[in-house]
């Protein structure tokens, strides 16, 4: 058998034969991890065991074990929370908008795309717990009826965020798993070992593929897509809010809001064609997410790329026209400052680079392709911690002016949030389809009704 995506549709050279797709998507979870397989996850939970052993250390010693300073009070923590905030929306505007848009190309990379907006909420989750100094008082952070005023403090904008990311996690984790049922229900008729038969009954929640099922399914769906579109633009527009809000030079701006969710948006689908681009050859699942997949993908990123260059030009010329010599002194500060490097970094890898995506042949390029979103996960994370430490090492008195030297904690946990990432996207592979097979199915060429008076 050989498939081959034309357009949205995936064709066959021969007479369709759906279990075969189904053994193709299954094939992961059938069969025993290779060796290359546990060579990644033992290196990447490495990697994910020594951020753990780097947050017990802060647990221990406090935040003080940082490199922050009295001026520099938001470091690596913040930076690496809005950084994956931000991975986590290209999940649901593949899974949600592009649903409501009936782009049917997003089938076969939705469910992976969904799982990473999990994971990487997950990985968010967990800054502010540690930035607070406080984790054991994290329960109080959480929305809950505070008629005496005792504890949060619900004018504050980092307490939305916690009412902005609890409740996207939430319905972004019922969307992925709705979406999962009718694949739990293939993966329990086809299963032989009895402990997997059980486990995929009890997650199908009595699935039998009934006309009725598959109703109320889509009636489901398209209220879960119709709840996650307006979380992509509230929570990221609600994280902004922590910088808008303030009265810092270089923070206090209303370009924040759109210019933090079109970053989002850029940043989220690049480390989904990173992932994928290797998933594809992994798993031999080239013929399925092809490259018209990746090319679309990248002119997103080629649409939002351009959208955060033209932020950071007006950014630069609201500091400008403001006429406040401190907003004008950040500006340049950041340009040609002390921190020059990571603003000049954060340029190239978010502006200059994703421009040869304006080429077919580089966005149809796995190499260069995969060269192009690596800079621009690089970049995007430089992006926040330019916005973070160059505003704050810089204060109205200059008798606070620091410079910010991350210790080795910082970057032991830093590194252990994308072991930790990766950790759970390797399990996710071998425990649960990666491609949403009941939708793929729908798309392959015969699937649909013709109207050519039963030609076909």
């Amino acid at each position: 058998m050989s498939l081959d995506y034309s357009k949205d549709m995936v064709q066959f050279t021969k007479e369709p034969k759906l279990v075969e797709l189904d053994n193709l998507i299954s094939k992961p979870m059938d069969t025993n991890p290779s060796r290359k397989y546990f060579i990644a996850l033992a290196f990447t939970s490495s990697l994910m065991f020594l951020g753990f052993l780097c947050i017990g250390y802060t647990f221990y010693f406090g935040i003080g074990a940082w490199g922050n300073n009295q001026t520099i009070a938001w470091g690596f923590g913040i930076t690496n929370f809005v950084f994956w905030v931000g991975i986590a929306h290209a999940g649901t505007l593949i899974s949600a908008i592009l649903y409501l848009l009936r782009q049917r190309w997003r089938n076969a990379i939705a469910r992976f795309a969904e799982a990473m907006t999990i994971f990487a909420v997950i990985c968010a989750g967990l800054f502010p717990i540690i930035h607070t100094g406080r984790p054991w008082l994290a329960g109080y952070l959480i929305p809950y009826p505070n008629s005496m005023n005792l504890w949060p403090n619900f004018i504050s904008p980092l307490d939305w965020d916690v009412f902005a990311v609890s409740t996207y996690f939430t319905v972004s984790l019922l969307f992925w798993y709705l979406g999962l049922v009718p694949d739990f229900a293939i993966l329990r008729d086809r299963a032989k070992d009895r402990i997997k038969k059980l486990i995929y009954t009890f997650f199908s929640l009595g699935w039998r593929h009934s006309n009725r099922h598959w109703r109320d399914y889509e009636k489901a769906y398209m209220v879960f897509a119709g709840l996650a579109t307006p979380l992509v633009l509230s929570v990221h527009t609600v994280v902004s809010f922590d910088f808008a809000a303030a009265i810092l030079p270089g923070w206090h701006s209303t370009i924040f809001p759109p210019y933090f969710v079109a970053g989002a948006i850029f940043s989220g689908f690049a480390m989904v064609v990173t992932a994928l681009v290797v998933m594809r050859k992994v798993f031999d699942m080239e013929n399925i997410i092809t490259l018209n997949h990746l090319e679309k993908m990248n002119k997103i990123i080629l649409l939002t790329g351009s959208m955060v260059g033209y932020a950071y030009l007006m950014e630069a010329f609201i500091s400008w026209y403001s006429g406040v010599p401190t907003e004008q002194y950040v500006a340049v500060n950041r340009a040609f400052g002390n921190y020059a490097w990571a603003y000049w970094t954060t340029v190239s890898c978010n502006v200059f680079f994703p421009q040869f995506f304006w080429f077919k042949k580089v966005r149809r390029s796995i190499p260069l392709m995969f060269i192009v979103v690596l800079l621009v996960n690089v970049g995007m994370w430089f992006e926040r911690y330019v916005i973070i430490v160059s505003s704050l090492h810089r204060d109205f008195l200059p008798s606070s002016w620091t410079y910010f030297t991350p210790s080795v904690i910082d970057f032991g946990i830093l590194i252990g949030s994308f072991g930790l990432f990766f950790t759970l996207v390797l399990i996710f592979t071998r425990t649960m389809p990666v491609i949403a097979m009941s939708e793929i199915k729908g798309i392959v060429e015969g699937a649909q009704p013709s109207h050519d008076g039963g030609a076909h």
